[in-house]
């Protein structure tokens, strides 16, 4: 629950140094922010160390500010879990511009409003993992299998062995072959 007594504490994340925070940084002053923490880092990255310092930050009774949700959580379901753990402690969550702008989550409609986003989210994230699956599974079936292709075939393999049979060295074989050492090592050790 968002209450009068607490601070607005921003946070703003530019996912490259090329990129500049200055418009998120403006739009969080605006709105009353009494301190801001600022991320470079990409949404990817769970390395944010300026975020896990404004989570520090925040006491009950504080609002986390952020400019869009992609400035905030890497996906949905992220999201619903860190406004979850706001919640628990007392902070609330605000969001600017874009999706769930016009929506609070420290309401019981926003809180809802949050919860089907995150279990559409859920939703979509277990279709790709079905996607991806049957797909491998059909290439499985057609003998195609993922991975890098393999350097040595069955026709270096033998060069190889019949070299080494002759007592020619690891690295003059792998020279020769156009692999590296351990490549060799291992197709020699896995043919053994």
């Amino acid at each position: 629950m968002t209450t009068n007594t607490g601070h607005l504490i921003g946070y703003a994340r530019v996912s490259t140094d090329d990129q500049e925070a200055q418009l998120q940084l403006d739009a969080l002053s605006d709105v009353g922010c009494t301190r801001i923490f600022t991320d470079k880092a990409s949404g990817k990255n769970t390395d944010r160390p300026e975020l896990a310092a404004a989570l520090d930050y925040l006491r009950p009774g504080d609002t986390l500010c952020v400019w869009k949700l992609d400035r905030f959580a890497r996906s949905l379901i992220d999201l619903v879990t860190m406004v979850d753990a706001l919640a628990e402690r007392g902070v609330g969550f605000k969001v600017l511009t874009g999706a769930l702008a016009s929506i609070d989550p420290n309401t019981a409609d926003g809180r809802l409003m949050l919860q089907v986003v995150g279990a559409m989210a859920e939703f979509e994230r277990a279709l790709i993992k079905d996607r991806t699956r049957a797909g491998l599974d059909a290439a499985r079936a057609q003998g195609r299998t993922g991975g890098r292709p393999t350097v040595m075939d069955a026709d270096k393999l033998a060069a190889a062995k019949a070299r080494r049979a002759k007592g020619e060295s690891v690295t003059a074989i792998a020279k020769a072959l156009e692999v590296s050492r351990a490549t060799l090592y291992r197709a020699l050790n896995e043919a053994s």
